[in-house]
């Protein structure tokens, strides 16, 4: 028997963007985002492709030229990459394989929802109520798309949901 695990819990996530300043701009207005460090700097050397490919899996012709960590709330962090080269696909839909979205927890969704729009995203249908096991009083949740495209949903779910009755294990809640 050991107490070593495997995991504590996720980290960050990463999101490449057309630029860096722009969606910076973009996560501070909307969502209150505060720039940690950037690893690499416009006026570092670019990261080449060439080298990208074996470590991250980059395109080899493409070119990493700025990358950034920066904090929302006190959930994970986020890491933007602006990158370059030919042949880059849209961000992806929900529909698409492949990590697609990531979920902010917010308070209140109409606030939010105003923020996020007031600084160029635009929103899908909603407010909607959970349903199924995350079914709980005033959970509630809606997709947006960030002024580049990647998805992001505001979701917030401030009480008890219905899975808890069946198990002890419960899903990240931000403290305040």
């Amino acid at each position: 028997m050991t107490d070593r695990k495997a995991i504590r819990g996720i980290d960050h996530f990463g999101m490449t963007v057309p630029d860096l300043e722009a969606a910076t701009r973009f996560f501070e207005q909307a969502f209150d985002a505060k720039v940690l460090y950037d690893n690499i700097t416009r006026t570092d050397p670019p990261f080449p492709g060439e080298a990208g490919s074996t470590l991250v899996g980059m395109a080899p012709e493409s070119t990493l030229i700025t990358m950034r960590m920066i904090q929302l709330g006190n959930g994970p962090g986020l890491e933007l990459f602006e990158m370059r080269g030919p042949d880059r696909q849209p961000a992806s839909r929900l529909s698409d394989f492949g990590l697609q979205h990531f979920a902010i927890y917010v308070d209140d969704l109409a606030f939010a929802t105003e923020r996020f729009v007031a600084t160029g995203g635009t929103m899908f249908a909603g407010p909607n109520d959970t349903d199924g096991h995350e079914k709980g009083e005033g959970h509630v949740w809606r997709y947006g798309r960030t002024p580049w495209g990647s998805l992001v949903e505001l979701i917030c779910r401030p009480n008890a949901e219905e899975y808890e009755q069946h198990t002890p294990f419960r899903r990240y809640r931000p403290s305040a």
